[in-house]
């Protein structure tokens, strides 16, 4: 319905008006990227980490699911079996 109006709104001809919602929806997207989102970022949790990143090891299995998943899983220290206790 908005929409509608703000074609409505729009002056010209066919191809001015889509000429024309071209450029706004341009300038709607420019908006978003060059002064909303970077004010908007600091304000999201997206970067608030939850797992410490220390904790984590790699453990190299095998290469097959029946050695302890795939090579390069990653696991806690704590969860992850040692390689010579595999042997």
């Amino acid at each position: 319905m908005i929409y509608a109006a703000i074609w409505r709104a729009l002056p010209g001809p066919l191809a001015v008006r889509v000429l024309l919602a071209v450029v706004l929806v341009l300038a709607v997207v420019a908006f978003c990227f060059l002064w909303l989102f970077p004010r908007v970022a600091p304000l999201m949790p997206f970067n608030d980490n939850t797992v410490d990143p220390a904790a984590a090891v790699v453990v190299h299995g095998g290469g097959s699911p029946a050695a302890g998943g795939p090579v390069g899983t990653v696991a806690h220290p704590v969860a992850a079996p040692s390689l010579a206790a595999r042997r």
